[in-house]
């Protein structure tokens, strides 16, 4: 197995400086799989990790959807290379926007191809428009939500028309950080990239095996704003599975918190300590993972 963090600065934890806490789905869906007698191969993306500010500086400009592609290449490679590993039975798994890294490899012609895939949080629509949907639900919490994300629409604008996005100084700090990410040089070409792709552009070109997991309290991947063209793009294709495991959030902990509660929490909360796997969204997976291996 190998996971696939998603979005920013994410460890092989799925740690990161915008997320408070320790305690990383990444490192107990790990812990979970290991239990269940599936070794996986986790590793730090180059701008997160110790290395994270050394390997940033030597990356601007050069961080792409190909570049991710080729990192995920070489996990793979060093996975297949231990003894105990059959290559044969590999399946990758990528979180929010590491399910297009995983869409990428698996649809592209590999000398290890994945005996499967599983996808969790996978954007059904284009980066910007879960951008917008997620700003959004940040702006219903203000009293003034309506005229700042008129002012968020209007830089999207600029910016899907290759101007600068030239931000105004009334957005809050946390969104003129998240909008100005899009056009930082050290993020592209990646940036432009992501704001324009989705999974449902790939998944109908996928032959394997495939789980879709969107959680029914993740605020970011929506059931079905996400889900729904998802499965459109997968009709009739009896390998692609999916679930819609109830509380689980964006990173599969199990979450009950209304939307407002998520949305005032630093970090959404998502790796404070007394946070847990979704155990429904671990019982899927680790049940079609045992299905894909006992194929």
């Amino acid at each position: 197995m190998v996971p696939r963090t998603g979005s920013g600065p994410t460890d092989r934890d799925w740690r990161s400086p915008l997320l408070p806490g320790a305690n990383g789905s990444g490192r107990l869906l790990a812990e979970a799989f290991a239990e269940a007698g599936i070794a996986s191969l986790r590793y730090d993306k180059r701008v997160s990790g110790p290395h994270g500010l050394e390997n940033a500086a030597a990356l601007i400009g050069r961080l792409s959807m190909q570049s991710h592609l080729d990192e995920l290449v070489a996990a793979v490679q060093v996975l297949a290379a231990e003894e105990f590993v059959d290559s044969s039975r590999i399946a990758g798994l990528g979180s929010s926007e590491g399910a297009l890294h995983i869409l990428h490899y698996v649809t592209s012609p590999q000398a290890i191809p994945f005996a499967g895939i599983v996808l969790a949080a996978p954007p059904g629509r284009s980066g910007r428009e879960v951008l917008l949907s997620q700003l959004a639900l940040m702006a219903a919490q203000v009293p003034n939500g309506d005229e700042l994300f008129a002012l968020v629409r209007a830089a999207a604008t600029r910016y899907e028309a290759g101007q600068p996005m030239d931000l105004d100084p009334r957005l809050p700090e946390n969104v003129r950080m998240v909008l100005s990410s899009f056009e930082a040089p050290a993020n592209l070409p990646l940036a432009r990239e992501l704001w324009m792709e989705n999974a449902a552009d790939s998944l109908s070109a996928v032959k394997v095996p495939t789980l879709a997991l969107i959680g029914g309290r993740d605020l970011q991947i929506d059931q079905h704003a996400d889900g729904d063209p998802l499965r459109a793009a997968a009709t009739g294709m009896a390998n692609v599975t999916f679930a819609f495991p109830q509380n689980a959030n964006h990173v599969f902990k199990e979450d009950h918190r209304s939307p407002a509660e998520v949305a005032s929490t630093p970090g959404n909360g998502y790796n404070d300590e007394n946070t847990h796997l979704d155990p429904e969204s671990l019982q899927i997976t680790l049940r079609w993972l045992s299905d894909l291996f006992l194929r």
